[in-house]
């Protein structure tokens, strides 16, 4: 029985999507929930599983073409399959028949920027081995394969007679690759792009002492894992810190609608997570109520399904403020680029031992330098630096954030 598969139903906030990878070809067994192909919109990556045991008939919608809500991919046909093309044509066949069908085959699977290269230089495309989908000879492995033949010639013809002086070559090969950027990292250009033109931001900078929250954390982080069963990170303080601020300063907690000003009386705070397709922002809801443990875990989990591709579009839908943090890769000083529609996001740095002065004397302390990036046309600046300066404050005494000071 033949099955149309089809592309997830997106959300309204999600038009299209691209066909990412197809994990199955035609005719190769496939059983029921197996993943067989990667639909990438701008915010995730959707996985399509197979509806039942079989097999695909046919592909509809190659890798790279776009696909809309519900729209049918492929052609997959129920049953149990015993053998695939793939493996019949594994079966020997005479050597003299043989011959002939690789060069055949090998010209069928070439591109036509490939087969064009290989006829201006004289080359038997059954001589290129193609790397790219299926055994497929691109033009990129013709010209290695030119590269090859080119180097080897030389080597072969020194004997007979003296090569003549030539220029000198820089050492190594200068290989280069063009990979299309993928749709989520396309879509991250297009927001950083659009925040920066259509914004009137600016960067204030602070500087905390990290000391007070280490000594907490140190003595108390294994009371905490025990009983709550997540380690105790930096981030929690951060985001209760922040949290408690966007309640003093409720501009910097809103965004902008057209020419509107949209206040939220509830704080969702964003968390940028990096991941092998991009930057990716999951959002932490209604932190006021959630307890360090809550946001340690809440983290994790989305740390976890961000680098595993599990992340869902709900789970990055809306928030009011974004924290990202640079530190963890190094980086003293940064400015941060909004996210719109939210009116400010706040940079985290690498934790740096450094001399400070403190009541006339010179002591090294753990300090960390903040930056708080924000849409002048919403956040005055007098907003802007007593928010980072609450943060601060709160941070170098943490009992603050208890009391409610």
């Amino acid at each position: 029985m033949s099955i149309e598969i089809k592309a997830p139903t997106f959300p309204e906030s999600v038009a299209d999507g691209t066909v990412a990878t197809w994990h199955k070809k035609p005719g190769e067994p496939v059983e029921r929930d197996e993943l067989i192909v990667d639909i990438e919109t701008d915010k995730v990556v959707l996985e399509v599983v197979a509806p039942a045991n079989g097999s695909i008939k046919n592909i509809l919608k190659d890798e790279g073409e776009v696909v809309l809500s519900d729209e049918v991919l492929a052609v997959f046909e129920e049953g149990e399959v015993s053998a695939s093309p793939a493996k019949e044509e594994e079966k020997p066949a005479e050597p003299a028949a043989e011959e002939s069908s690789s060069a055949d085959d090998s010209d069928a699977v070439a591109g036509p920027a490939a087969r064009k290269l290989a006829d201006e230089k004289g080359i038997n495309l059954a001589d290129v081995k193609g790397t790219g989908k299926g055994g497929r000879v691109t033009k990129e492995d013709v010209q290695n394969h030119v590269k090859s033949s080119s180097s080897s010639a030389p080597a072969a013809s020194s004997s007979a007679a003296p090569a003549p002086a030539a220029a000198p070559m820089p050492a190594g090969e200068r290989i280069e690759k063009r990979v299309p950027m993928t749709r989520l990292r396309a879509t991250i250009a297009k927001r950083l792009v659009d925040a920066q033109q259509n914004a009137a931001m600016l960067t204030t900078y602070n500087e905390v002492n990290m000391k007070p929250v280490m000594d907490l954390r140190k003595q108390y982080k294994d009371q905490f894992e025990k009983a709550h069963g997540v380690k105790l990170g930096f981030m929690s303080f951060f985001v209760k810190a922040a949290t408690e601020a966007l309640k003093r300063f409720p501009a910097v907690n809103a965004s902008l609608d057209g020419n509107d000003m949209v206040y939220h009386g509830y704080q969702d705070v964003g968390v940028a997570v990096s991941t092998e397709r991009g930057l990716v922002v999951p959002i932490l809801r209604d932190t006021d109520s959630m307890g360090l443990a809550e946001i340690e875990s809440t983290i994790g989990d989305y740390a976890k399904r961000g680098r595993d591709g599990k992340l869902g579009i709900e789970d990055m839908q809306g928030g009011t403020f974004t924290i990202t943090n640079g530190g963890i890769f190094g980086s003293l000083m940064s400015t941060p680029i909004l996210n719109p529609p939210q009116t400010a996001i706040m940079g985290m740095h690498k934790i740096q031992e450094r001399p400070m002065a403190v009541n006339g004397e010179v002591v090294i302390l753990p300090m960390m330098y903040l930056a708080l990036s924000y849409d002048h046309r919403m956040i005055d600046g007098k907003e802007a630096v007593q928010f980072l300066v609450t943060i601060k404050e709160l941070l170098e005494d943490p009992a603050r954030m208890l009391l409610d000071i």
